[in-house]
């Protein structure tokens, strides 16, 4: 398994908000043409605008970026079918364009933005620096092909803790060294919220972040110069380890119980 965490920008065309300063485009994306919502009718500059626009109240909904047909120029207000440019004017919506995705992009060359026919979104980052994995279901990042482990369906599932969809989220996504998926500021939120062992621990599976050879080892140095109270001394307890499932018999110590196998401290009482 990985030694570390990955991350991952896995949402649709870019996702990362866009914040500086442009004549046209949104915190999203900058672009020259508004989208027309084909459930409601109104214009947008992108999907994200409109769901947030129509995120409150009885008549709320998003939108399917597949079902765009048509767009408005922001330099001549000509109403057209999606395209890459005006039909009129001869404006460019974007240097990126996708007709899959309905997708426009002037950054789409700094964020190397790219079609992935398996995950059926574009994804920033550069074609080269990607494979899908099959099983998990997404692109994932080349550091990771041979070590990572696979989940089935990793990235089409909810934040264990926000419960917002992973795979065209906006925000990073952490790839964690079981395989699960989070939002980065989620975990890092679920760290800061607990202490000890439980803040180390992935929130479905429980085996470890990362690989902790040195926190072991000092926990080995603590339990080393603590010893318990007589009447403890010769106590045994049954521990399950969550890193390796391996079930097995140690001495009972208030500071944690080591795997005999794989010496971790990410432990349970059975």
């Amino acid at each position: 398994m990985a030694s570390k965490m990955i991350s991952v920008c896995a949402s649709f065309g870019g996702g990362c908000e866009y914040t500086s300063h442009q004549s046209f485009g949104c915190r999203h994306y900058r672009r020259r043409c508004r989208i027309v919502a084909p459930c409601c009718g109104e214009s947008f500059w992108c999907r994200h605008c409109h769901n947030d626009a129509t995120s409150d109240g009885k008549n709320s909904h998003e939108m399917e970026r597949t079902d765009v047909k048509e767009v408005i120029c922001q330099r001549c207000q000509n109403r057209q079918s999606a395209s890459a440019q005006c039909t009129a004017c001869g404006e460019v919506f974007g240097s990126y364009f996708c007709e899959l995705c309905n997708f426009w992009d002037d950054d789409g060359a700094a964020k190397k933005v790219f079609h992935c026919d398996k995950c059926k979104i574009c994804r920033i980052g550069g074609r080269e620096n990607f494979f899908h994995c099959d099983t998990c279901g997404s692109c994932y990042p080349n550091e990771i092909r041979n070590e990572h482990t696979c989940v089935e369906n990793a990235m089409h599932q909810a934040c264990p803790v926000c419960l917002q969809d992973l795979f065209q989220s906006t925000t990073q996504v952490t790839i964690l060294r079981c395989g699960h998926t989070i939002h980065q500021e989620c975990l890092r939120g679920l760290q800061q919220s607990f202490a000890g062992l439980q803040s180390i621990r992935c929130p479905l599976c429980s085996v470890s972040l990362y690989k902790y050879e040195d926190l072991w080892a000092e926990l080995d140095r603590q339990v080393e110069e603590t010893p318990m109270p007589k009447e403890y001394a010769n106590t045994h307890i049954r521990i399950t380890c969550n890193d390796c499932q391996e079930t097995s018999a140690v001495k009972f110590h208030i500071l944690g119980h080591k795997c005999q196998r794989c010496s971790s401290y990410n432990t349970r009482r059975e």
